[in-house]
This record gives C-alpha cells, sequence and structure tokens, in this order.
C-alpha cells in the first residue's frame, strides 16, 4: 500500500502543503470549501500525518511519560487512571512503563521517554536514577515526582505523595494499644522514600511506648506479593509467634493473606493483619476483617494531572501536595 505524503494531499486538493498543514493543525484561516476539500482528500488518500516531524515542527508531542515500579498493582493504576482523565480532556495521552523495581531499568526507561520527546514525565521513583532525573529536568522537561520522593538539598521537584511517617506511626501505635508486643513487620524497600518512611513511623511508635525494638521481627518484603508469603512462613517458624502481622504496602499485604488462609489461619482470630493500604481482598475475610490506612491513589493522580497542566502552561512552582491517609480500626479482638 502506498504511503502518501502531505504533498500528495495539497495535489489531491489541488492546495499549497502550507494549506493542508494550517487545515490539519487548525492554525489560520481557511475557508469551509478549501477544508472540505483537504478533509476528502486526506479521506481519499488514508493519510496518516508524520507525529515525529509535526513534533519537531511545534516542539511537543502531546505525550505524557508515566514511569511506575509496578504496573500490575492497582495502587499505581489508580494513580495512573486519575492522571488520565484530567489531562486527556487537554489532549495529552500517556505513555505507561513499569520499572519492576529495578533502578536500572528506571534510568533507561527516563533516557527513552527523553528521547521520544515527552512533554513531561510523572515518576513514582524506585531510586538511583537521581542524575537522570536531574539531567531531564535541567532540559526543560517538567518532572512530577509522585508517591516517592528522591533526596535533594533543596525541594525542586514537584511532589505529590503521603504522610508515610503519621500513617504508619498510628498504624502501629492502634496494635500496640491493643496489648501487641510481638509484631511481625513486613517492610519495603529502604531505598526509596516511602520504604524508609513507613519504617521511621514504627520505630517512632515503639519509641513512644518504650519498647525495644527486635529486629528479628522485621522481614524484608520488597514491596512484592511474593514478599508479603515469605514473610508468613518466616515468622511461623519463631517459637513465639507474633500476634499480629504488620505489611507496609497493599501487595504485601495480599500476600500475608493468602499465605495465612492458605494455612488455616483465621483473621483477626488466630492473627491481626495491619496493612498500610486497604486491599479489595480483605473484604473475603470474615468480619471484622483487617487494620488499614486508606490511600487515596485516584485523587492523589488527579492532582498530579492539574500540576501537569500548570507545568505545561508555563506556570513556576514547586508544587507540593501531601496526603493524610485515614486510619480504618474495624472491630478487633484485643490481645488478653
Amino acid at each position: 500500500m502506498a504511503k502518501y505524503t502531505i504533498k500528495d494531499v495539497a495535489m489531491e486538493a489541488g492546495v499549497s502543503t502550507a494549506t493542508v498543514s494550517r487545515v490539519l493543525n487548525q492554525s489560520g484561516f481557511v475557508s469551509d470549501d478549501i477544508k472540505e476539500r483537504v478533509y476528502l482528500a486526506v479521506k481519499k488518500l488514508n493519510y496518516q500525518p508524520n507525529a515525529i516531524a509535526r513534533s519537531l515542527k511545534q516542539h511537543k508531542t502531546n505525550t505524557i511519560g508515566i514511569v511506575i515500579p509496578d504496573i500490575s498493582n492497582p495502587y499505581f493504576m489508580k494513580i495512573s487512571k486519575g492522571i488520565e482523565d484530567i489531562v486527556q480532556q487537554k489532549g495529552y495521552n500517556l505513555i505507561f512503563c513499569s520499572s519492576d523495581e529495578n533502578p536500572k531499568k528506571e534510568e533507561k526507561l527516563l533516557q527513552l521517554l527523553f528521547e521520544q520527546r515527552v512533554d513531561a514525565i510523572v515518576l513514582a521513583t524506585a531510586g538511583g536514577s537521581e542524575n537522570m532525573v536531574e539531567k531531564i529536568n535541567q532540559a526543560g522537561v517538567p518532572i512530577i515526582l509522585v508517591d516517592r520522593s528522591i533526596d535533594a538539598e533543596d525541594q525542586k521537584f514537584d511532589f505529590v505523595g503521603e504522610d508515610n511517617i503519621q500513617s504508619t506511626y498510628e498504624l502501629t501505635k492502634c496494635l500496640l494499644e491493643q496489648g501487641h508486643r510481638f509484631i511481625g513487620v513486613v517492610n519495603g524497600l529502604l531505598e526509596v522514600s516511602t520504604g524508609r518512611e513507613r519504617y521511621e513511623g514504627y520505630k517512632k511508635a515503639l519509641e513512644e511506648y518504650g519498647i525495644e525494638e527486635d529486629t528479628k521481627y522485621i522481614f524484608n518484603g520488597a514491596f512484592t506479593q511474593d514478599g508479603g508469603r515469605k514473610a508468613v512462613d518466616y515468622f511461623l517458624n519463631f517459637s513465639k509467634k507474633p500476634s499480629a502481622i504488620l505489611s507496609f504496602n497493599n501487595i504485601m499485604t495480599f500476600g500475608v493473606l493468602l499465605e495465612l488462609t492458605r494455612r488455616g489461619y483465621s483473621i483477626p482470630e488466630d492473627i491481626v493483619v495491619a496493612s498500610f493500604g486497604d486491599i479489595e481482598a480483605a473484604q473475603l475475610l470474615k468480619s471484622p476483617g483487617i487494620i488499614s490506612v486508606v490511600q487515596k491513589p485516584y485523587e492523589m493522580g488527579k492532582k498530579v494531572g492539574n500540576i501537569l497542566l500548570k507545568r505545561l502552561n508555563n506556570e513556576q512552582g514547586p508544587f507540593i501536595e501531601i496526603f493524610k491517609p485515614k486510619l480504618v480500626i474495624p472491630e478487633q479482638n484485643v490481645l488478653n
């Protein structure tokens, strides 16, 4: 099949290439009769404009890159949906990338998006790509950080995140107030801000209660479902098993629930589960279910979308928004 050019469209319509360009880009005055002739020619030839050439001329591609650590995680997909619902109203399209919590892959993806001339990038970082982020930012491409911040001497980047320290402090405090002293903690990745901050919130609650941390009860789940399952296997081998398991994200919590259910444990009668992030699977449990910090990923995504539009309209930042997740405590069996 022949691939027609803008010159072919102009010849078919009997106009200049400049006129075809004005019609297709909806710029400048063109009579209705000329417009109709151009559109008929485009349809007849099945002409497809060269997006790359157009972006070079207009200095924009109307695309936004989204780099998240786990594209299968409902939390990050809800953030992405919130972003999309805002920016698509202004004609922007999203390109989704998953770093798989791999800093090297993340850096390559950032470089690829930069080379593809995206208009902006949203990043939930796996850590370790600070130099690439700085390079892209200095080149004039807006970068909005979501969920996870990066280490920087000053707050130069836009950021939408959560109050991880306070929320995890309250989550841990809830367990301590119920009488739990042997708490199995399923930790995330300390290389990223969310992992460090949630761990800090946990330790803050222990210190307030004068309880010395026993690192034996800390398991590195690396923000994965398999990590949650392995954590349960690890804790249940203890002679003094934990009376509660505290998981620092929804995916790890799902793994915890799967493994406890597989082993025949009843929640919360046999063991209490507390989670940073609620999960839909918890609704299948017998009441009262699990203690959780309920996040607002869709609302976070909408906030990111609005910041993107401000940046793409050349508004100056940085724009910072910190959400405060809500602690939900169903009626629980308090430890005797």
